[in-house]
């Protein structure tokens, strides 16, 4: 067994691929032409969005959508940076709302949390020193 993907379900995939582009740094590897379904570049697992219709299609009753949950879901996407001060502030000015900024945790790494426009949650953290 391999872990492939994770999709996040969202209300505009274009809108999506764009945030993370801009907020994180990340290469788009695909969008398909109905607009539904997109891929970024992030290593060996993939990162995608699917439109919430597909989520509609292929659940019924849909999902709990992030973009209209008062809270944030429970499950997080992690990337891990030497600097997350730096890559939080980029993440806020690209119009994610911060959760919890930068902070030490007791066991020495750093790590900062915010929700993005399509209401996912990211952690940015620093390597954990082994």
């Amino acid at each position: 067994m391999k872990f492939g993907y994770t999709i996040i379900y969202v209300p505009d995939v274009p809108a999506s691929l764009r945030f993370f582009e801009q907020a994180f740094g990340l290469a788009r590897r695909f969008l398909h032409e109905s607009n539904t379904y997109g891929e970024l570049d992030t290593g060996e697992t993939t990162l995608a969005f699917a439109a919430n219709e597909l989520a509609d299609m292929h659940f019924d009753g849909g999902v709990v959508q992030a973009a209209t949950s008062a809270r944030p879901l429970g499950m997080e996407i992690a990337f891990v940076t030497q600097d997350v001060a730096a890559a939080h502030a980029r993440a806020v000015d690209a119009g994610a709302t911060e959760l919890s900024a930068p902070e030490t945790k007791p066991w020495g790494q750093v790590v900062s949390y915010v929700r993005c426009p399509d209401g996912s949650l990211v952690e940015l953290c620093s390597p954990i020193q082994g």
